[in-house]
């Protein structure tokens, strides 16, 4: 990963951007289509949003496909967002591998089918040298789910006596959540006119700036996340500190 102060055009590029990509259905709602006709239009929008992430000099995209309450969903989106999810990695991952994109699946995997589960770790190897971009797709996926797996791999390697509870660090609570070995989220955009975070990345949120957008995520492309750039490239991050210490270079 490259340094910090990525820059494009003299401003400030976010080095990890995350996304809730929110209004599918509301957007097929619109347009009197069934639900899946707004997800199978997310994924164009995707396609532009990857480009113009990598255009604008971004390292890490993670997006938010499908949350762990996304199970209560009436079954036969579920089941079209399944087949959806198959296609796509079967279709966009030579893309993804031409175009110097790794591919990462964040989330609990044992809920998928097995033939889903192999497509997706056939699709990581294939992309594993990417370079450009790395793109984290968020599947089956709960802020509470990660926290509760790392704090569950602490408490096992405590009761091996690898540990004890009074070694248990911020820092070494992090390093078993998923994303550990990237940047934290420099910045979150929520599509869809909602302004929540829904259970996404609880703990790498911690100091993000958040873009929320009333764009139906079909309706978000390129031109819509370099607005969201240039809006962030605009904020001063103090990170706890004030002004004059940011200014200071302290």
């Amino acid at each position: 990963m490259s340094d910090s102060s990525n820059r494009q055009s003299g401003a400030a590029v976010p080095r990890h951007i995350a996304i809730i990509m929110d209004g599918n259905n509301r957007w097929a709602k619109q347009r009197h289509l069934p639900a899946l006709a707004g997800h199978k239009a997310g994924v164009d929008s995707l396609r532009g949003v990857i480009e113009g992430c990598i255009e604008s000099g971004v390292e890490v995209l993670t997006v938010f496909a499908f949350s762990s309450e996304n199970w209560r969903r009436p079954a036969l989106e579920v089941r079209g967002l399944m087949e959806l999810f198959r296609l796509a990695l079967d279709r966009e991952v030579s893309k993804l591998r031409k175009n110097g994109i790794r591919l990462r699946v964040i989330g609990d995997r044992s809920r998928f089918s097995e033939d889903l589960q192999a497509r997706i770790a056939k699709a990581e190897q294939a992309t594993e040298d990417g370079q450009r971009l790395c793109l984290n797709v968020a599947a089956n996926y709960g802020g509470h789910w990660d926290i509760t797996e790392a704090a569950r791999e602490l408490a096992r390697r405590c009761a091996s006596g690898e540990l004890t509870p009074g070694q248990i660090t911020p820092e070494l609570l992090d390093s078993q959540t998923c994303l550990a070995d990237l940047p934290k989220p420099d910045l979150c955009i929520r599509t869809g006119g909602e302004q929540r975070i829904s259970n996404f990345l609880i703990w790498q949120f911690a100091y993000t700036e958040f873009y929320f957008s009333p764009l139906f995520w079909p309706d978000f492309g390129k031109e819509a996340v370099a607005q969201a750039i240039q809006d962030f490239s605009t904020r001063e991050r103090r990170f706890g500190k004030t002004s004059e210490q940011i200014e200071a270079g302290q």
